[in-house]
């Protein structure tokens, strides 16, 4: 067996980027950063050079040094010289560890609002030591109890489970709160990190799901994301603050606090294994991205505190590989519970909706409010009986009076909800098929993500459709390796069934032997494999190509394979790996930036609502600290918005 602790000794070696300096005079050093500062105007370079080349034990000697030479205090005097981030970066290197996160603690609560936030990251990620220290810093800095202000400034369950974070002890049974939110603070308020790994794995034998996703259907709001950053800090620390230092950067502006808290307290410690874990799950270095998207001589600051390009090395680091490999199997092991957001109405009456509909659409103007609230409280299945029963009763068509009484968006999503699931995916194929270019993403979308009934219903309903088979139409509209990958999944015939672990490892293994094959052969076995397989299979498969290559298989896509070729294997990845992520990271796309991808928006919103919408939902959340609901509250408007929020079934 492959061992893999997550912790990967991370406390037992030095795993920062920072460390002592050799030949070290703190009051040379004192000297030096006098010098920079005196006269008119300061010297920055001289200042960070030096201070991010010392470890914080190093700066407390500085910092007396300098008090006894000069008589001033050096916090006081940076705070004077400099301005802006880098001031706030530099004061907050000159802190020890304790202090500088009772002082987040202490911002995160003082003032009208609380950064719940920061609140979670600092308290789910700190071990005994360290939240003893910052709970005795925050007493002498603040003259205050932590812990009170804590409870004085949250609630609920929240509230309940920072406190046990603090005290680092939970006496089970002394509470009797007799609700599933206590039941998650007994066990996740244990913070023996060896046995709740036990824990987390014996729990998915038996729930046949992940804590995180039991987590994600049970709870919600800041309570959800506090035990989440509890499990993932479990699970391991790096990957956590790799997400967190993601988030910060990722989109329009930077949450600098966020930048600047996580590099400091973390570059004597782990900083070295957050930057592998970063670029496993990003694709990119985070000195990289800390270069893209920070200036002057802040970034400079936080380049040398992350220490190094890992992009340069273009190797896979095995720290990584062994953390790639423990996601695989929690994926292997992990069956998701799917859920809608979509129901059968209750009391469904067809025919008083189908009357509803009629006059809705009768006479002048169109009451869109009618329509959408009966088009989009029904299931698939109970529309169809509407269509029926509108003919019946009526003689009329009922997707051409919605046709002819709606416009833009708005009637393509009525028109997607009113057609069958097979009739819709077809109509999506011919879409992004017809006219002078091809929508590829939306190819690979639709044919990854179906199973093989659904693929074979969309084959009859395109065929009924169009008088012309799908696999001729892809055919004459693509070409190459990207073709047959197309034609490969529209058969409709990929194994079902649960992974058989002798022929996974041999999978595994064709994979790895065809990475050092030339392209075209690289691609038809990846293809042989990656088309025809189960998902559960895969899972397997996946999880034992890092075992056998110390590489991971998204990673090897990205960087071997190009265009729509690397697109559709990426897409079966990771539908493989978590498909509700796959589908929120669609929907993402489709939002972000200028203009909206309304295509994409519809047809994912339309063909998952009675599936997994709920889950793609809390992915969405997990991913990009915003709720998909606030997405599409910004990004859409009128009727049209109103019926993707309705669709959308809440805001988390």
């Amino acid at each position: 067996m492959f061992e893999i602790d997550l912790s990967c000794s991370l406390f037992q070696v030095f795993r920062g980027t920072i460390t002592d300096a050799p030949d070290f005079d703190p009051t040379a050093d004192a000297e030096a950063l006098y010098s920079a500062m005196k006269g008119i105007g300061s010297d920055k370079e001289a200042i960070l050079d030096l201070v991010t080349s010392r470890s914080n034990a190093q700066r407390q000697e500085i910092i007396a040094a300098y008090k006894s030479n000069f008589g001033q205090d050096l916090i006081d005097d940076l705070k004077y010289e400099l301005t802006g981030k880098f001031e706030c970066l530099i004061v907050s290197l000159m802190r020890t560890p304790a202090y500088h996160d009772a002082k987040e603690i202490h911002d995160a609560i003082k003032g009208a609002g609380t950064n719940e936030r920061c609140l979670i990251e600092v308290l789910a990620s700190r071990n005994n030591k360290q939240i003893h220290d910052m709970v005795a810093a925050y007493k002498d800095a603040y003259g205050r109890d932590l812990e009170e202000d804590v409870i004085a400034d949250t609630s609920g369950h929240f509230k309940k489970m920072l406190v046990v974070l603090l005290q680092d002890f939970y006496a089970a049974g002394e509470e009797q709160w007799g609700t599933d939110e206590a039941k998650f603070i007994m066990i996740l308020g244990n913070r023996s990190v060896t046995h709740l790994r036990m824990v987390f794995d014996e729990y998915e034998k038996i729930a046949e799901m992940s804590i995180e996703d039991s987590i994600k259907n049970e709870l919600s709001g800041d309570f959800e994301r506090l035990m989440l950053a509890v499990v993932q800090c479990i699970r391991s620390v790096p990957m956590f603050f790799a997400k967190r230092l993601y988030k910060s950067m990722k989109g329009l502006g930077t949450a600098d606090n966020t930048l600047i808290r996580i590099m400091i307290s973390r570059s004597e410690i782990d900083m070295l294994d957050i930057r592998e874990c970063f670029r496993l799950r990003y694709e990119k270095s985070l000195y990289n991205m800390i270069k893209d998207d920070t200036s002057g001589d802040y970034k400079r600051t936080l380049l040398n505190l992350c220490g190094g390009d890992d992009d340069l090395a273009g190797e896979f680091f095995p720290e990584a590989a062994q953390i790639a490999y423990k996601m695989w199997e929690l994926s292997a092991m992990t069956r998701v519970q799917l859920r809608p957001t979509v129901r059968p109405a209750p009391n469904f009456d067809p025919a008083a909706d189908a009357q509803a509909l009629r006059k809705a659409m009768k006479g002048f103007g169109t009451d869109e409010d009618a329509i959408i609230d009966i088009v989009a409280w029904r299931s698939n299945a109970q529309r169809q009986e509407i269509r029926q029963a509108f003919k019946s009763l009526l003689g009329r068509d009922l997707m051409k009076d919605l046709k002819s009484e709606l416009s833009k968006n708005l009637e393509r999503l009525i028109i997607g909800l009113m057609l069958t699931p097979a009739e819709f995916d077809a109509k999506m194929m011919r879409k992004a098929m017809e006219g002078a270019g091809t929508d590829e993403h939306a190819l690979i979308e639709i044919l990854v993500t179906r199973s093989n009934q659904e693929i074979h219903a969309m084959n009859a309903a395109y065929q009924g459709a169009y008088k012309k088979s799908l696999e001729d139409a892809i055919q004459s509209d693509t070409s190459g390796h990207f073709c047959r990958i197309l034609v490969s999944l529209v058969q409709g015939a990929r194994e079902e069934g649960l992974a058989d672990v002798e022929r996974a490892n041999a999978d595994a293994q064709e994979l790895a032997d065809a990475c050092n094959a030339d392209s075209d052969d690289m691609v038809m076995k990846f293809m042989s494999i990656l088309c025809t397989r189960s998902f559960p299979h895969l899972r397997k498969v996946f999880q034992e190509f890092v075992k056998c290559s110390n590489k991971d298989i998204e990673q090897i896509i990205k960087k071997e394979m190009s265009g729509d070729v690397k697109n559709a294997f990426y897409a079966i990845v990771r539908s493989v790996k978590n498909q509700p992520s796959y589908f929120a990271d669609r929907l993402y796309k489709a939002m972000k930036g200028l203009g909206t991808d309304d295509r994409a928006l519809i047809r994912i919103m339309v063909s998952r609502s009675e599936i997994d919408l709920f889950n793609i939902r809390k992915e969405f959340k997990e991913t990009h600290d915003a709720s998909l609901h606030e997405f599409i509250q910004g990004d859409t408007s009128g009727d049209y918005r109103k019926t993707l929020l309705i669709l959308c079934g809440g805001e988390d």
